[in-house]
């Protein structure tokens, strides 16, 4: 009897010894005298424990044939359950998945209860190998021991095979071969100004709120009628969805006079449909083709008849986090300066308000519980710095 999927294996009769029985993963077990209390029972506590770990049986004493390739596959259906945002997988998973596609490639076929510190030394020597950089690897092997840590979790693996890797310390910095990330800097308002007309008027408007706020970029790309309150002399806008509001954190985006008048025509449209559509981009980019057409209406095609009935690519409804860091990253290569990204423009309006309001409002402004992480973002005023040397001396 097949135990995949849906299903949940019945309770059944054994013809033979008068016991009741439930077939899990192809292995038979007896319950006791069919239908007793005894036997439901027991029947009620395996499926409970069978579901509990992923629809895997419990382990044998022989648990070494409890391959890591099949922890992997086990932890990754979990995952896509688990790690998920108002019913959309998360990049959680992505993340996870590529940190054990390292481990299946070099020990996939391996027992999960033999993977040890000195093993997942050599696969974060791998990922140095690889060309990740040390913040990266460090988050990655986390996630490799928080696989193994569920496995235990599960009965699946030994209890000390987490333990054991707990012991393995993290890359410390100038102290491995790991090369370091580069920080993410506010970009110069000189590049930005560059690069607004050369993209769409919905992408340039995107980026002037973003830069006015310090929204997160999933913020500006999901803003809908129904997530802003205009009501005051300043508006505030609240996010369907943010980065932190797993951790029971409420996020609320104030708007000022200058970031109103950007969104306002955007407002006039359904209260549920996001306000900058890459639709509306790419009517407004077809419309600016049609003006600029050289070739008189009456000659040559028709508009519109030489578009692809279809497209193996059409726009959705909503920018996303890539589709908007791309769309800069084409301006900026009009343009041919370097190329800057949607996050440097956060960056940008943490500096400028931490110089003018101070640190806290840095930190009420972005969202962050700790004002240790607005240090991040806002780059230190060095020119209050030279005012004091240039008085003190």
């Amino acid at each position: 009897m097949r135990t995949t999927g849906k299903i949940i294996p019945g309770y059944r009769k054994h013809r033979g010894s008068g016991q009741a029985i439930v077939t899990l993963n192809g292995k038979d077990h007896y319950l006791g005298p069919h239908g007793s209390k005894v036997s439901k029972n027991e029947y009620d506590r395996l499926i409970a424990e069978w579901l509990a770990r992923g629809r895997t049986t419990e382990q044998s004493e022989d648990q070494h044939e409890f391959a890591i390739v099949e922890l992997i596959l086990a932890y990754s259906k979990h995952c896509r359950q688990y790690y998920r945002k108002n019913g959309k997988i998360t990049n959680e998973v992505t993340a996870i998945l590529n940190a054990l596609k390292v481990v299946k490639e070099i020990y996939g076929r391996q027992s999960a209860n033999d993977f040890g510190p000195l093993k997942l030394q050599v696969v974060q020597n791998k990922m140095i190998e690889l060309g990740w950089c040390r913040s990266q690897i460090n988050k990655q092997i986390s996630r490799v021991i928080r696989a193994f840590r569920w496995g235990v979790s599960k009965e699946l693996i030994n209890a000390n095979v987490a333990y054991g890797l707990r012991e393995v310390a993290g890359l410390r910095r100038g102290r491995t071969a790991a090369k370091e990330s580069q920080p993410v800097l506010p970009v110069a308002d000189a590049l930005v100004d560059q690069t607004l007309p050369l993209v769409s008027s919905v992408v340039a408007d995107m980026i002037r709120l973003q830069r006015l706020t310090g929204m997160r970029p999933a913020e500006v790309c999901q803003v809908r009628p129904s997530d802003v309150d205009t009501t005051g002399d300043v508006w505030k806008y609240r996010p369907e969805s943010h980065k932190t509001e797993h951790h029971g954190h409420s996020r609320v985006i104030a708007i000022g006079p200058r970031g109103q008048d950007i969104l306002r025509p955007y407002l006039l449209r359904a209260s549920t449909d996001y306000c900058f559509s890459p639709v509306d981009s790419e009517k407004k980019r077809r419309q600016q083709q049609t003006e600029n057409r050289k070739t008189p209406s009456h000659h040559g095609n028709r508009v519109g008849t030489n578009r692809k009935r279809k497209p193996e690519v059409t726009a959705g409804p909503a920018y996303t986090t890539d589709s908007y860091r791309r769309a800069i990253k084409r301006g900026c290569d009009k343009a041919k300066i370097p190329a800057w990204a949607p996050n440097q423009l956060r960056h940008s309006a943490a500096t400028r308000i931490r110089a003018q309001f101070g640190l806290e409002a840095a930190q009420v402004t972005l969202g962050h519980s700790n004002a240790n992480i607005t240090q991040v973002y806002a780059e230190r005023d060095l020119s209050k710095a030279i005012e004091v040397a240039r008085q003190v001396g």
